[in-house]
């Protein structure tokens, strides 16, 4: 067996066995095996094997005999995705094709069983810091990799996520990279060493090049709502102004005229049959969910709906958006579900940005408060141009909202003081 995989397995079992005792520990290890899919670069076996399913089974059976789990309804952004759970459910079952999508219901269900399972364990600082730096981490190794790779090559070829994942394709990776600039930025507030400081911004910087390495328009589109935001939201004006201004100004006239022609389209989009098909598949999507209640399942890419409701072409293809997604899949009810997880957990995020900062103990809430709400604006953004309602890791940082938000409750209420948990 190459090392590669041996060393994958190993560390994903060590984990595994670890969590029985603390299930906390199996989170994290789910996390970053649905996050970054780090057994998808083995070259052997590994590749195949349902590593995931080994870390989740494991987290499951150290929750039952944790005495630590907590009620994991503690905010209205998990009550929303309680119900979106059930409404997808209903949907998938009395669908078009209950047989056909019980794949995607599947992996689906997992990813928020999961998130459940996280509200139910995670409380600590010290668990909210790690589980920032994993979901953030995951990506960011990934992007490091892709940004250094783009430099090298001038741009001349795109960026890619991992195999057989949610993010595999260019656009998705990029959204994902940009995803977690802001949380990279978040956990550099909470380092002291310069050095370290230093490391960071040169990885926030690499992750934005990987984002633009993968020539996707939408992740353009995001990319520059999350700057703005981003310099906005920051205690540090200057310093993210001058990274960002540095980041482009040495970075785009690197790229080639095939990267600029690219991006081009997105003021010509009625030329581009790229972006006249997306158009396409929205209107199909708003004409199904105009006739079924319940949506069409967990897809709505039959041929026969594109050829009823296309306006364009009668052509299947993918919504290539969060909110037409979920549209033609669940209906207007299902879409105003997902709206609601997600506009509840940015007022919820707020709540935590204007959490005064003159105190050193509960400063961190406000920095995460800011930097979630940059990375849901960048969600909502680039999420309007791609197919990533299922995808873990936004429902990841709504996971991190609602945990900060139970933390600084209990310390506003003098039930808990702000403090480190014993180290297992």
């Amino acid at each position: 067996m190459p090392i590669r995989d041996l060393t994958i397995i190993i560390i994903v079992v060590a984990l595994a066995a670890w969590s029985l005792r603390r299930p906390w520990i199996g989170v994290m290890n789910w996390t970053w095996l649905s996050i970054m899919n780090p057994h998808r670069y083995a070259w052997g076996a590994t590749f195949y094997l349902p590593l995931a399913a080994v870390a989740g089974l494991a987290t499951l059976a150290g929750l039952l005999f944790s005495k630590e789990k907590q009620w994991p309804f503690k905010a209205p952004p998990v009550w929303w995705l309680l119900v979106f759970c059930i409404w997808m459910t209903l949907s998938w079952i009395l669908g078009r094709d209950p047989i056909l999508d019980h794949f995607l219901w599947d992996k689906s269900a997992k990813i928020f069983l999961m998130t459940f399972v996280a509200l139910s364990l995670l409380s600590t600082k010290q668990h909210i810091v790690v589980f920032t730096a994993v979901n953030a981490g995951s990506i960011a190794l990934l992007a490091a990799k892709g940004g250094a790779f783009t430099i090298l090559t001038g741009g001349s070829h795109r960026v890619w996520g991992p195999p057989g994942s949610f993010i595999e394709g260019n656009n998705e990776f990029a959204l994902a990279t940009i995803m977690i600039i802001p949380m990279l930025h978040f956990l550099q507030l909470q380092l002291k060493e310069p050095w370290q400081r230093h490391g960071m911004s040169v990885l926030m910087v690499l992750s934005a090049v990987a984002a633009i390495g993968s020539y996707s328009r939408g992740a353009l589109i995001a990319i520059g709502a999350m700057s703005i935001l981003f310099w906005w939201r920051s205690s540090r004006k200057g310093l993210i102004g001058a990274v960002i201004l540095i980041g482009v100004i040495a970075m785009l006239p690197l790229m080639p005229d095939t990267w600029w022609n690219r991006m081009e389209t997105i003021q010509t989009y009625d030329v581009d049959a790229s972006a006249m098909g997306r158009l396409n598949a929205w209107a199909v999507a708003i004409g199904v969910a105009k006739d079924n209640f319940l949506g069409a399942g967990m897809s709505y890419l039959y041929p026969d709906y594109f050829v009823a409701y296309g306006i364009i072409e009668d052509k299947a293809r993918e919504a290539h958006s969060i909110y037409f997604q979920i549209l033609g899949n669940h209906g207007f009810v299902g879409l105003g579900i997902f709206l609601g997880i997600w506009i509840s957990t940015y007022r919820l995020a707020g709540r935590l940005r204007r959490i005064p900062r003159d105190d050193p103990e509960t400063r961190w809430v406000s920095d995460l408060g800011g930097m979630l709400q940059v990375s849901l604006v960048a969600y909502a953004t680039g999420g309007a141009f791609l197919s990533l309602a299922y995808f873990d890791l936004p429902y990841n940082f709504m996971v991190l909202t609602v945990l900060a938000n139970a933390w600084m409750r209990q310390v506003q209420s003098g039930n808990q003081l702000p403090k480190r948990r014993r180290s297992p």
